[in-house]
């Protein structure tokens, strides 16, 4: 088994999620007691969150690969990024290593072509939803024809994610907000959803959205025990 090598932090409550995924996947595949062999690096949020609001985003870079070679000096056989947002900065993760780094885009763009999906909407932060890095990576990849939100519902999917998601809190109002969001997208064309912030799938689930819902941290995880447990 390889270990696997997780960037965490971004924030505590989904890189949480990612660890208990990826040892459940273990277990199911293996049984018994096993578990993944894994170390996180955990950086502090609110440093980062600052770095993204002032446009810092070369510290931020900095920050992130400082990471990666903590966690090749660990032992780790590859790297994941626990975050879709800081995918924006994945070339210095890359160039930082020797090892292999698992784009949290690829897996989410390879189970939405599998399913015959070519128009997907695309709910994140607006750094993700309005940025060229993460949409473009989908559409030259994958063919996908990406829709998102109107500006004043990317506000509220933003300010969900880090006022209230972020923080652990869950409100039944915002739910209800994504669940109208999704509709609209549905009406403009979409065939299915992105779920592009790891914190998204703590609010929204399949049996809140009328089209098929991709849960990037779950696809990630996947993606990650796949390869831990190639031979």
């Amino acid at each position: 088994m390889k270990t696997i090598g997780l960037i965490g932090g971004m924030s505590w409550e989904s890189s949480a999620e990612y660890y208990r995924h990826i040892n459940q996947l273990v277990h199911a595949r293996l049984g018994g007691h096993n578990n993944a062999q894994s170390l996180m690096a955990t950086v502090n949020f609110e440093e980062i969150k600052a770095m993204q609001f002032a446009g810092r985003w070369e510290d931020a870079a900095e920050r992130m690969a400082a990471a990666a070679r903590q966690l090749q000096a660990g032992g780790a056989d590859f790297i994941v990024l626990c975050t879709n947002t800081m995918h924006k900065v994945a070339a210095a993760i890359e160039s930082a290593t020797d090892l292999p780094f698992l784009h949290i885009a690829d897996p989410t763009g390879a189970a939405i072509r599998a399913a015959g999906i070519r128009t997907i909407a695309l709910l994140g932060t607006a750094f993700t939803m309005e940025q060229e890095f993460y949409r473009r990576r989908l559409a030259d990849k994958f063919g996908l024809t990406v829709l998102v939100p109107s500006a004043s519902e990317r506000k509220i999917v933003h300010d969900v994610i880090y006022d209230e998601l972020c923080k652990g809190t869950v409100r039944d109002a915002s739910r209800e907000a994504y669940r109208s969001i999704i509709r609209t997208l549905q009406e403009q064309g979409a065939e299915g959803v992105i779920l592009g912030c790891t914190e998204i799938a703590l609010l929204i689930g399949p049996d809140d959205s009328p089209i098929p819902v991709f849960d990037t941290t779950r696809l990630h995880c996947e993606a990650a025990v796949n390869l831990a447990l190639a031979a």
